[in-house]
């Protein structure tokens, strides 16, 4: 997911670290539903907030969730309803039942298991761009309001480009053309915009054919296309300008450095590194970027 970061806000490497502590993330406790907070990067413990790597900056968002099944509060709730019933001779109402429910809910709280997930945020300082590796929209809106929350005067908004991701995708399928320095690859989904909202997906097959071409003219539209940059990076591209599936492909790690080096900062080098020449030239593959209004 890809926003572009409003004019003013330039804070340095401390002032990103301070934002990040007053934010930092604390565990659920033991009748709290979720936690959300900053967390190391890097993944040490006691380290930064923020990575600094070739000038990028890369932060880390967790989540962790505890929820007692609808089910189980049910069930645990109408047990209660009965010994209320047999024992004072009356049927609680709908307010009361609302009260055991949620009295029951939290008692069972401290049993429930937690789940735990992250998403990396990466910061383009020079370019103005923020990525973060969110694999839906509603995640991305609780990031982008965790980051508003941490940083006072931080303003974010979507990429917006001159023709929309979908347009775009039906306009290569239909003149079989790919956009200057990418190539449509062989995975696509199809869905019509009509009330049958019927589904074609290719998977490891040619889309330069008739057969493509007519379901697209007939009104179903691309949601997802697969996509190769400069032979270097694939990945697929969704209708709401998401890209998924990353992947780097061999002559990226060719280019690197003999001696191979692994982990965090080489990760984050060439994930930065390709993407920030990558996106600009799928902004202009879309007719290029345009303020919003």
């Amino acid at each position: 997911m890809v926003y572009r970061i409003g004019e003013g806000w330039s804070p340095t490497l401390e002032q990103i670290e301070q934002a990040l502590d007053a934010e930092r993330f604390v565990p659920c406790g033991a009748s709290q539903e979720k936690a959300i907070g900053w967390v190391e990067p890097r993944g040490e413990a006691h380290g930064p907030l923020v990575e600094a790597v070739g000038g990028q900056r890369i932060l880390k968002l967790k989540m962790e969730t505890r929820g007692v099944p609808g089910s189980v509060v049910t069930r645990k709730a109408k047990e209660r309803s009965a010994q209320i019933e047999a024992t004072e001779g009356r049927k609680p109402g709908k307010k009361e039942m609302k009260e055991i429910k949620e009295d029951v809910k939290m008692s069972l709280m401290p049993m429930a298991f937690s789940k735990e997930s992250s998403v990396l945020v990466w910061i383009d300082p020079t370019t103005h761009l923020l990525v973060m590796d969110a694999g839906s929209q509603a995640k991305a809106d609780e990031v982008v309001t965790m980051l508003v929350k941490s940083f006072a005067g931080l303003s974010l908004t979507l990429i917006n480009t001159a023709m929309s991701p979908q347009s775009a995708m039906a306009s290569w399928l239909i003149t079989q053309e790919s956009p200057a320095a990418f190539s449509v690859d062989r995975e696509c989904e199809l869905k019509a915009a009509d009330e049958s909202k019927s589904v074609v997906r290719y998977v490891r097959h040619p889309l330069d054919t008739d057969e493509v071409k007519h379901h697209v003219e007939s009104g179903k539209l691309p949601t997802r296309l697969a996509l190769t940059w400069e032979g270097r990076v694939s990945f697929s591209l969704t209708e709401g300008m998401q890209l998924k599936k990353i992947t780097f492909l061999d002559v990226v790690f060719e280019a690197t450095s003999t001696e191979k080096d692994e982990g965090f900062d080489a990760d984050v080098a060439i994930a930065t590194g390709e993407l920030s020449k990558l996106l600009p030239d799928l902004f202009e593959a879309l007719g290029g970027e345009m303020a919003l209004g």
